[in-house]
């Protein structure tokens, strides 16, 4: 009998090590804080004033995460992620009402059919065109974005209630679609969201194009579908211009339709790129307004030795529309200096100026780098931030 069972017993060790090794989960991290300065901030009433400040992210969000998968056989796994996005001043989650507020999703993925997940997740201008533009990557983030990150190329949102599936690569050509429901009875359309993508590598040369399409039927924040594909955001965006209440803009309109393209090219050590957008927002708020926006980039980056890397980019923007009261138009200049310590720590300094040229009333006649937490009192902002970086 005790051999009967120490035999059972190496038996379920055994067996237990192989499910061990079959599984992996992975915990991860990127910690961003930082000095910041900003002139020309609004303060209550009045003229606008110097702000020194404590910052988190201001190149990327601060998140945490934990991604794992089981190997399932025959090329196939079983895959998670669940990430939270967090204030490292203060410790609090980035939103209120999620514990896994950037992306929380489960699926299948194939190394012949590519992957299948479903839950909160990017759409495809995050995952296609951001990369190309240097507002999505490691190389400028929250303040290079374009003007209140109107085509959410800085990941300012994700989609809830999310089926989305990503090929695998076919001779350098990836694409995927992502369709977030409603989740709401007798309203299919009212607060949903659809978008692809796709990206082709050749060599030096990297092409990625983008869209996204977000609908709703509610026109307060009273009738919006809380329940929906878009609730909140993680950065300052375009609502937080245009939508006292907070409410996502893109939500409030009858549609949102946003899509971009980005090429890049490599030489050397050095990448040379162009990124395009346009958002077209339709009967936004109770006046029924509509307005346009377009974003052209032009981006560069250097590898200076193996530990400095320098970065800058120059975007031009411009708004459309009855909403946008006339045709204002941006000008935006950022740069960027990044020393490595490791390939895990680093240590930046970076810059932005804008200024926005009005036209008519425009409600958008003044300054705002995405990511500062106050807009100028003039048509021009300057703000740099020292910062250091960590990833685990």
């Amino acid at each position: 009998m005790k051999k009967v069972l120490i035999t059972g017993a190496a038996a379920l060790t055994t067996l237990a090590g192989v499910a061990h090794a079959q599984s992996s989960i992975t915990l991860y991290g990127l910690i961003d804080a930082g000095l910041s300065y900003t002139n020309n901030q609004i303060a209550g009433t009045g003229s606008g004033h110097s702000n020194w400040e404590m910052t988190s992210g201001a190149v990327q969000y601060s998140r945490w995460g934990l991604r794992g998968g089981e190997d399932l056989g025959a090329g196939l796994k079983a895959i998670f992620t669940l990430e939270s996005g967090f204030n490292v001043n203060n410790g609090q989650y980035s939103s209120n009402n999620r514990i896994f507020n950037r992306q929380a999703y489960v699926g299948l993925s194939s190394r012949d059919y590519g992957a299948l997940t479903l839950g909160r997740q990017t759409d495809s201008m995050v995952d296609f065109v951001a990369p190309l533009s240097l507002t999505g990557t490691e190389f400028g983030g929250t303040h290079f974005a374009h003007p209140l990150d109107n085509d959410n190329l800085n990941d300012s949102f994700q989609i809830n209630n999310s089926v989305k599936y990503q090929s695998p690569a076919f001779g350098g050509l990836r694409f995927g679609a992502l369709y977030g429901f409603s989740n709401q009875a007798g309203s299919f359309t009212n607060n949903r969201a659809y978008s692809f993508g796709m990206s082709y590598r050749a060599g030096a040369l990297n092409f990625g194009a983008g869209y996204l399409q977000l609908n709703s039927s509610a026109r307060t924040p009273a009738q919006l579908n809380t329940n929906g594909a878009v609730t909140d955001t993680t950065g300052a965006s375009l609502q937080g211009a245009l939508s006292p209440s907070g409410v996502p803009l893109g939500v409030l309109a009858s549609s949102q339709k946003t899509f971009g393209l980005g090429v890049n090219y490599s030489f050397g050590p050095a990448v040379a790129g162009f990124v395009y957008s346009h958002s077209k927002f339709a009967q936004f708020f109770q006046g029924g307004l509509s307005g346009t926006f377009q974003n052209f980039e032009g981006n560069f980056r250097y590898a200076l030795t193996p530990s400095v890397e320098l970065a800058g980019a120059y975007t031009y923007s411009r708004a459309g529309g009855n909403g946008g009261g006339g045709i204002p138009h941006w000008n935006q200049v950022s740069a960027m200096a990044d020393y490595h310590f490791s390939l895990r720590t680093d240590v930046y300094i970076q810059g932005a100026w804008q200024r926005v040229s009005p036209s008519g009333t425009s409600p958008l006649g003044v300054a705002w780098i995405n990511g500062v937490s106050a807009p100028s009192s003039t048509t021009n902002q300057v703000q740099a931030t020292v910062g250091l970086r960590h990833r685990f």
